[in-house]
């Protein structure tokens, strides 16, 4: 089984890096984003001095030092998401070639042609997120531009955890549509699908906006979306611990769950087109 991973790993990477503009837009779009919403929108401007004013936003952001430094920890989120939703697409493209048919009927375990592709996409997935992390904060050198600011005193466990989140994170979504890219054979079927689950899932996050801010019933949805939990544990790490009702390991076990369930539904859902026909 480990050689035939590999293999599918390789593979995978060989098709990622002979596309330069892939590789190039996936780094692009997320400094974008910082770029112009990220410095554009800021919440402490729209607010006067005082305790009615930007004492309030800045309890809303639960340690933030700026909206800008919140905004940027949940670009990782975003950008993840944003990132696993084009992993079905390979598995399409090897359907209309042929290719997809002809791994199958390979002796290669199922659960390496998954677990190699699985693998690539969500590490392909967590690097861009990273990267714009380290451009966020490479922006508070910048004359004009306001830069990701983290307390100084970030524990190796602290950054331990922001790893495991992100890498759960990266997982789970990349597998769900993953299983979306063998269930389905049209293009438009797919991304249809994905544009649908897209924007519900990152707007009933707190990766953009503070909960507090959200109606009582969207503040309850944004409490279980798997998005928030990831985004939870790197702000209790990164800024400060107040406001949270939970501690970070609590945040990661439902984290894990979400990991687990929905890893666990995209093996069902690929299955059955992973077999010889």
């Amino acid at each position: 089984m480990y050689r035939e991973f590999v293999t599918v790993l390789r593979r995978e990477y060989l098709k990622w890096a002979r596309v330069p503009i892939w590789v190039a837009s996936s780094f692009v779009i997320p400094v974008l984003y910082l770029v112009l919403f990220g410095q554009a929108f800021d919440l402490d401007r729209l607010f006067p001095a005082g305790a009615d004013g930007s004492d309030y936003v800045r309890a809303a952001l639960l340690g933030a030092p700026n909206y800008f430094s919140y905004f940027a920890v949940g670009m990782v989120a975003f950008v993840t998401l944003t990132a696993s939703l084009y992993s079905g697409t390979g598995i399409l493209f090897d359907k209309q070639l042929g290719i997809h048919q002809r791994t199958v009927a390979t002796p290669a375990p199922r659960s390496a042609l998954f677990a190699g592709t699985l693998a690539f996409r969500a590490w392909s997935a967590c690097w861009p997120a990273f990267l714009a992390f380290g451009v966020a904060l490479a922006f508070a050198d910048v004359p004009g531009l306001i830069g990701l600011s983290v307390r100084p005193s970030v524990s190796a466990l602290g950054i331990a955890e922001v790893l495991v989140a992100e890498g759960l994170l990266a997982l789970m979504f990349t597998a769900l549509f993953l299983s979306f890219g063998y269930v389905l054979d049209s293009n438009e079927a797919y991304f249809g699908i994905t544009s649908l689950l897209n924007l519900p899932i990152l707007f009933t996050s707190n990766a953009m906006f503070p909960q507090a801010t959200m109606p009582p019933w969207l503040q309850t949805v944004t409490a279980y979306n798997p998005a928030s939990l990831a985004v939870n544990v790197m702000r209790q790490n990164l800024f400060a611990t107040e406001g949270y009702p939970y501690p970070p390991t609590l945040y990661l076990l439902g984290l894990l769950a979400w990991a687990v369930a929905l890893i666990a539904l995209a093996l069902y859902l690929s299955a059955r087109s992973l077999r010889v026909r």
